[in-house]
């Protein structure tokens, strides 16, 4: 095909990672896939000529440069960097101890981030790029119980706008993905979860965790057209830099910024009052 790019997509084991590799397999594209382990390496070269795994973990720093320019060698320009990687935690924050949310901020925005400072120099040369980062309306929203996962996404998506505008003049552009509930493993095998120990929040947070758990698996949104969606915003001549997947994610996040300005407008005066 005419518009056949190569996209390196982080964790391409399951979730949106595999369901974005195959649908961009199926229409011509080539696809770099990071993985954890050799033999999920294998795995995801069995599916396609045009499919090359890497064993690669984002939170090996010191890795991801050499990394990148293998495969810049190797495969060839990358055209479009896919920050896929990441995972859920679950926990009330007076529970939740900070290495927790040290590994959560490690993966979900460190690990992204230094994916992103090793492709750049290859875009920048060559004046085209694209990244996506799939955060989540987690980014946008919040519920109890998931306070380190939605302070890693919301860090995602400023990160993400912010980069936009710094790379826009050299040709390359910069997408927030913010999912909403999707069937993917993120509730179920991908979630950590901090063990309850403060009783005071059971009334508040079981309910939270139950629901959740009987939703893991039936959720609205099918990752394929999620996948779908991202390669049309690839596709775009002028992607978006924010870009929801799901009802629900636009429902809430429609919510939360209409609450957001009914504050704003009540509190207005007390804002104003500051100016000197």
């Amino acid at each position: 095909m005419a518009s056949s790019k190569t996209l390196l997509i982080t964790g391409v084991s399951s979730g949106f990672g595999r369901a974005l590799a195959r649908e961009a397999l199926a229409v011509g594209h080539k696809v770099v896939g990071t993985v954890r382990r050799a033999e999920a390496k294998r795995e995801f070269e069995s599916l396609s000529a045009d499919a090359w795994g890497r064993v690669l973990d984002v939170t090996d720093f010191d890795a991801i440069d050499d990394a990148v320019a293998d495969i810049e060698a190797s495969v060839g320009p990358i055209d479009v960097l896919v920050n896929n990687a990441g995972y859920g935690h679950e926990g009330i924050m007076e529970e939740s101890p900070l290495s927790d949310m040290r590994q959560q901020f490690d993966v979900n925005v460190f690990g992204a981030v230094a994916m992103m400072k090793a492709v750049l120099p290859f875009m920048r040369a060559r004046r085209r790029g694209h990244i996506l980062n799939i955060t989540s309306m987690g980014g946008y929203i919040t519920m109890p119980g998931i306070a380190y996962y939605c302070g890693s996404k919301f860090a995602l998506e400023g990160i993400s706008e912010a980069l936009g505008k710094e790379v826009k003049p050299f040709g390359i552009a910069v997408t927030a993905v913010a999912p909403g509930s999707f069937r993917t493993d993120w509730a179920g095998r991908s979630m950590t979860r901090t063990p309850r120990s403060i009783s005071d929040y059971d009334d508040l947070f079981n309910p939270i965790r139950q629901a959740r758990e009987e939703k893991s698996g039936k959720q609205l949104g099918d990752p394929r057209k999620a996948a779908q969606a991202m390669l049309a915003a690839i596709a775009a001549d002028r992607p978006p830099a924010h870009l929801l997947l799901g009802s629900d994610a636009l429902g809430l996040v429609r919510d939360k910024l209409s609450a957001l300005s009914t504050e704003i407008s009540a509190w207005e005066a007390t804002t104003v009052s500051t100016d000197g």
